[in-house]
């Protein structure tokens, strides 16, 4: 049951029309083996054994002489002041400043840092209430502090300082000797109106360490407006600090920052604040101490890259686990796509805030949760969603028979069954399947799809999202019992004792609701307790869903071929999709042309040139009758009003356009006797064979190997070429 609840979210519509056969996907693990191809065309393969932290450390050197972020040989100041010759850290004891003195419990202690923790949720609650704006409110905010406590120390003050500063930027530490306070910074706050909070976080991150030429560059805006407000601000309140330009042109504009050369101007006003060290909080530094913990600071704030190899896990369930066992958040990690939960997955991963030596450590911890952690290197950015080419899939297929057939007993019977393979896989190969979001897009396994909790979120009904996410499973697991308490009591924190640490998500959400209650306003709350990359999720889910039935719609209703109203590409910006690597999956370019009816009579497009949107505030409908569908379609969930922004729970759904049909490339297939490894395939110039050896026992396996463009299901594709649910 809880199987046809995902599989019904992908209608069976099929371009072609061969018979199909029966057999077993993801019966082992090993059996689905995703491999992500890079935006280069690179497999992102596992290498062979982890680096060591001496190549780690001198790789990582070597980018940061690269990058200029470490003092340069010309500066002529006493070595013993400066750090290790050509930056080598490994030379450098940093002992003092290590991962432990980034952790506000064993920095401050658990009572004092519980009690920061309050102190920030305090003020962001008031914040939300209305004082984060101008006026009496905002003046008592920004007075509002809080004491850490006597530290006599001012290495310890040092640590202090820093440790505040790295977890929480939006705060301002200071000394009032030997006293630590804590207040929030009004200049975050004044920022983070006009660019994103964690772009503002990012930047007072970066203001903090004053790495010497380094610069920082915001997201792209197209806002003219809101780009000169950023400039005003930043020349301001850190003019004597940092110099600002805009890069790029009109849509693509960003602000790059980048610090000023060295020195100090004689003179100082209140407004200059920032130049101090905020790590020693008293106004310069403390010596080699000072200068450690400052490069320690960079190493956490360096980007590493990583391969991560899964087995048998979700992509945001994997982040969740390695942000708690390394102590960073799961936003701190980026990815370029989400991979499938019962297979073997490799991907690319970047993870900020984390020492290479660190990533290293954990690595046993990591092994004994079914991850893997290789190629570890320096990276320049985050990944960004969809920043991939696509997916290489080897699959295993068991127990291949006929529609109808429980096994094949005879020779003839495996001979027309071998035919029928084949006839299938070049039918596909030849002309496509329909681009369907496959089952796992809806929480397969799951007793209630995650479109209907995107459903309930997109018509703001934080309440009901809330339980219908905390819907238990079938079966009695330990799971479930946290959900079924929950739903019966309402007591978020008896129902979080019973969760299992390994449920990131529905631990994150019980501890909110714990906090804030389970009303309207606490139901939002908690889901704001997600990172955005899990918050936005489900609503993806319905759209995908409704997609998913507009596809079917458009075929019945239209179909095979370009109709007049389409939606399909301009020629200019199809050339540009494809060498971008981006043919089958969704874009979001807005070079959207609307077939004529002389183009329809001519034939000047294909239905593989066809695109559908999905669901959002930027994208434009068919115009013709699959538009009028989609008005209907969202009327009938009671989103015909939907501007799909829901600013409570800061998400914003733009949409997209996603092809009709999507296509396989490099496919080679072998088919073999049972689970045997003597096979047959492939063959020259690309083209696809198989064939069959000896007398066969009573089943066959078939092994695929083929690549797909980036959001692209393989389980669709099975689907299209077995003409069942595999």
């Amino acid at each position: 049951m809880k199987q046809d609840a995902a599989a019904s979210a992908v209608p069976a519509c099929f371009i072609s029309n061969h018979e199909g056969f029966l057999g077993n996907i993801k019966k082992l693990i090993r059996d689905f083996v995703v491999t992500e191809i890079d935006v280069d065309g690179r497999q992102v393969t596992s290498e062979a054994d982890v680096q060591a932290p001496a190549e780690c450390s001198l790789k990582t050197s070597a980018r940061w002489k690269q990058n200029r972020c470490l003092q340069g040989p010309e500066d002529k100041r006493d070595r013993s002041l400066q750090g290790p010759e050509d930056g080598d850290i490994s030379a450098l004891d940093l002992s003092a400043s290590g991962p432990d003195s980034l952790d506000l419990s064993v920095v401050l202690g658990p009572a004092v840092s519980e009690r920061l923790e309050h102190f920030v949720l305090s003020l962001r609650d008031e914040v939300e209430d209305g004082g984060g704006g101008g006026g009496d409110g905002g003046n008592a905010v920004a007075r509002k502090e809080l004491s850490l406590g006597s530290f006599t120390d001012k290495y310890q003050r040092a640590n202090v300082h820093r440790a505040v500063r790295h977890r929480f930027p939006f705060l301002m530490t200071v000394t009032i000797q030997p006293e630590i306070r804590v207040r929030e910074d009004p200049d975050y706050r004044e920022l983070s109106q006009l660019v994103s909070e964690e772009e503002a976080e990012d930047f007072f991150r970066f203001i903090d360490a004053k790495a010497q030429d380094s610069s920082y560059a915001f997201h792209p805006d197209d806002d003219k407006e809101r780009r000169t407000a950023v400039h005003h601000f930043l020349n301001r309140r850190f003019g004597k600090l940092v110099e600002t330009k805009t890069l790029g042109e009109r849509h693509m504009s960003a602000i790059s920052v980048r610090l000023r050369e060295r020195g100090r101007p004689k003179k100082r006003s209140s407004d200059d604040r920032r130049e101090e060290d905020v790590y020693t909080g008293e106004g310069g530094r403390c010596g080699l101490f000072g200068l450690a913990a400052h490069w320690s600071f960079l190493l956490l704030l360096f980007l590493l890259a990583f391969t991560l190899c899964k087995e048998n896990l979700e992509t945001l369930e994997a982040i969740s686990y390695m942000a708690a066992t390394l102590g960073v958040l799961p936003s701190d990690f980026s990815y370029a796509g989400i991979k499938d939960k019962r297979a073997v997955t490799y991907q690319s991963m970047v993870v900020k805030k984390v020492s290479p030596q660190r990533l290293m450590e954990k690595g046993s911890e990591f092994e004994r949760r079914g991850m893997r952690l290789s190629h570890i290197r320096p990276a320049a950015e985050p990944l960004k969603l969809g920043r991939l080419r696509g997916n290489h899939f080897d699959l295993v297929v068991r127990d291949v028979r006929s529609h109808g057939a429980d096994k094949a007993p005879s020779a003839e019977a495996r001979r027309q069954l071998a035919g029928l393979v084949v006839e299938a896989l070049q039918n596909v190969e030849a002309r496509g399947f329909v681009n369907y979001y496959g089952p796992q897009r809806f929480g397969s396994g799951q007793s209630v799809p995650s479109d209907r909790v995107g459903l309930a979120l997109l018509k703001e009904d934080t309440v009901n999202a809330v339980r219908l996410f905390f819907s238990p499973d079938d079966g009695d697991d330990l799971s479930s019992q946290a959900k079924r308490h929950f739903l019966q009591t309402d007591n978020a924190k008896e129902s979080l004792a019973l969760m299992p640490a390994s449920k990131a998500r529905e631990r994150l959400m019980l501890r909110a609701l714990n906090r804030y209650g389970t009303g309207p306003e606490g139901c939002a709350k908690a889901w704001l307790s997600l990172p955005h990359g899990m918050r936005v999720f489900y609503p993806h889910a319905y759209c995908s869903r409704v997609w998913n039935e507009a596809v079917a719609h458009r075929l019945a209703t239209l179909g095979h071929g370009a109709r007049q109203g389409d939606l399909v590409w301009t020629r200019d910006a199809e050339t540009a999709a494809n060498d971008d690597g981006g043919g089958g999956g969704e874009r979001k370019a807005a070079q959207i042309h609307v077939v004529t009816e002389r183009e329809e009579q001519e034939g000047v497009y294909a239905l593989a040139q066809v695109l559908l949107p999905m669901p959002g505030n930027t994208v434009k409908y068919p115009e013709n009758a699959t538009g009028a569908w989609y008005r209907e379609r969202l009327a009938r969930d009671g989103l015909d009003k939907c501007r799909f922004r829901l600013a409570a729970l800061k998400l914003n759904l733009p949409g997209c356009y996603r092809p009709l049909l999507a296509s396989l490339c490099n496919l080679s297939y072998r088919l073999s006797d049972g689970d045997a490894g003597e096979t047959a395939a492939d063959a020259s110039g690309g083209k696809s064979q198989g064939r069959l050896d000896g007398e066969p026992p009573e089943t066959l396996t078939l092994t695929l190997n083929f690549d797909l463009d980036s959001s692209c299901y393989a389980t669709v594709c099975l689907r299209e070429i077995m003409k069942c649910d595999p």
